[in-house]
């Protein structure tokens, strides 16, 4: 008698337990957007909401009513994007960038209180790795997981139902259609508050997750289209230097600091109550000293890759903006008259405003005493600063020298990395980069701190010029690129859109010191300019300025742009402080 055999495994029918083969647990791709759609229209826009429920207006049902119609239009219009891509090997992937990205741009929206526009999606992009690091926390990865991999994580394990080709292009047509018909209905549903809305509190719109931020990165992708890039128009070929008008005088040594992050409201010698530049104030209290703070600048961008390649530009801000072309800049053209230039860099970057001319970068120096994880502090462009003058052409430094300083400043978040200890004057500081986490007492401590170091470099860099004097004639200028907002509204760090960015963002120190025989050469008179020191400027000054005192013609410098201008006549020089 012969024993039964078993089954054999081959022949075992798939188990009805299985979700991915049975056909009634498959969905149509549109439901699958639709659950990702609602997610990031409902969770991953708090920072939206947020700034909804502020609003007087909205604080009644008719608000909730908008409400409820403004998640609809999102999810409607995040369904009809999603379906460009929902095919089989693309939907899954396209719906864990919208969730990846909503996550990112969620948290940082909701944690500094910032939006994304385009200028935000340039920064973003321009920023390095130093800068990126700082950056990243604990809520940030909390915030990627929960908002963003874990629905993904769901989203990849729900099977989809496979359809032809053909089939699949007319459902895709069809969830296009519905999501604009959702997005479309909702919007007549509340057109006339939507369209007041928008009208009055335009910083809403780039609050929609994460399509602000594909619209900004759509605009930053188009800008090489919207002007010629393929080359740079030359800039101030006639440039030369003017006979100085002292015959003896010697050539000019001009250190230009570019700033950092400076709020200008944050400098003692500005008016703020606290001691943050103790020496500075010094220098501006002494009769012989000539320093002038300009309490009224106010900067071209909100962040370093929009302000410093316009204060560097002949054109102004709002010329830069709609440019046509690309230019040569300022560096340029000094290069161009003669002058020996130099661009030291302890930032990220000149963004395209040193290309041209001798340029260092301190970042990855090895001093022990300077600089520690990759990063070192402002001190070390004054480090050997004799010696990479010295290096410069020596029949170009007999007509003069000019040298920009690139501070790191008061780059935030990390506030307290940008301070030696002997220079944590206000205690105790905010040393973490989640920035709401501390009180507003410690993030204001941490960042006077870096004032009251850059006070520091300011004082050393005054010093160091006066030893140049028996062979040069020095001066200072020192201009920060843009403000910073500390938590006043709930914004945090800066680059907002400019129209709508609080003033603390875009009002800026800017701070001149004269040697005598820089005085006496430029024939600026010091006494003159700290009686205009309360008018309004700005960094479309910045560029005919720094032409001016240093005596460059050329036909791009405009001398009504001139700050100096006023007040290097006769009568000017002749009421010059002693």
């Amino acid at each position: 008698m012969s024993r039964p055999q078993p089954p054999s495994f081959s022949a075992v029918a798939p188990s009805s337990t299985s979700p991915a083969q049975r056909p009634e647990r498959q969905r149509q791709s549109l439901w699958l957007m639709l659950a990702a759609s609602l997610w990031i229209a409902t969770v991953c826009n708090l920072p939206l909401w947020r700034e909804l429920l502020k609003l007087p207006e909205l604080q009644t049902v008719r608000g909730l009513w908008f409400g409820l119609c403004f998640a609809v239009m999102i999810a409607g219009a995040t369904t009809a994007l999603l379906s460009l891509f929902a095919w089989r090997w693309t939907l899954k992937p396209a719906i864990t960038l919208f969730l990846v990205s909503a996550a990112a741009g969620g948290y940082f929206m909701m944690a500094y209180g910032i939006v994304i526009d385009p200028t935000m999606m340039v920064n973003a992009l321009q920023t390095d790795a130093r800068e990126t690091r700082d950056l990243l926390n604990w809520q940030f990865a909390a915030a990627i997981v929960v908002l963003g991999i874990l629905p993904a994580w769901w989203a990849w394990r729900q099977p989809v139902r496979r359809t032809p080709v053909l089939r699949q292009l007319l459902r895709n047509l069809l969830s296009f259609a519905l999501g604009l018909a959702v997005l479309i209905g909702a919007l007549f549903a509340v057109f006339q508050d939507m369209s007041s809305l928008m009208r009055n509190h335009t910083q809403l719109r780039y609050l929609i997750n994460p399509l602000n931020s594909f619209y900004a990165l759509g605009k930053v992708a188009a800008k090489p289209f919207e002007r010629d890039n393929t080359r740079i128009l030359p800039l101030g070929q006639d440039a030369r230097i003017a006979d100085a008008t002292d015959t003896a005088s010697k050539p000019p040594l001009l250190l230009l600091v570019l700033g950092e992050t400076g709020r200008s409201g944050n400098f003692a010698l500005n008016g703020y109550a606290r001691p943050t530049t103790p020496g500075l104030s010094a220098l501006a209290a002494r009769p012989d000293e000539r320093l002038t703070s300009f309490r009224n600048a106010w900067s071209c961008g909100t962040n370093t890759a929009a302000s410093v390649p316009c204060m560097f530009s002949h054109l102004g801000r709002t010329a830069f903006e709609d440019r046509k072309a690309n230019y040569e800049g300022l560096m340029d053209v000094l290069s161009r008259s003669g002058m020996a230039v130099l661009w030291i860099d302890n930032q990220s970057g000149c963004k395209g405003a040193c290309d041209r001319i001798p340029n260092v970068s301190t970042t990855q120096l090895q001093d022990p005493a300077l600089c520690s994880e990759g990063e070192c502090f402002d001190d070390i462009m004054l480090k050997d600063l004799d010696g990479r003058i010295k290096a410069l052409p020596a029949e170009r430094r007999a007509k003069g020298v000019v040298v920009v300083l690139h501070q790191m400043g008061s780059h935030g978040p990390a506030y307290y990395k940008r301070t030696p200890t002997a220079f944590k004057k206000f205690m105790p500081e905010c040393t973490s980069n989640a920035l709401q986490e501390c009180s507003p007492a410690q993030l204001v401590n941490a960042y006077d701190n870096t004032i009251f170091y850059t006070d520091h470099f300011l004082s050393s860099a005054v010093d160091w010029l006066k030893t140049q004097e028996t062979a040069s004639a020095p001066a200072m200028m020192y201009v920060a690129d843009h403000g910073e907002s500390l938590g006043e509204n709930n914004i945090y760090l800066h680059g907002m859109p400019y129209n709508i960015a609080p003033d603390v963002q875009k009002h800026v120190p800017w701070i001149t010191w004269l040697s005598p025989a820089f005085e006496a050469r430029s024939r600026i008179s010091t006494g003159c300019l700290q009686k205009r020191a309360d008018e309004r400027i700005s960094h479309d000054n910045y560029f005919h300025s720094v032409l001016g005192m240093l005596g460059v013609q050329t036909a791009v410098y405009q001398p009504a742009l001139d700050l100096f201008a006023p007040c290097t006549d006769r009568q000017a020089a002749a009421t010059k402080s002693p």
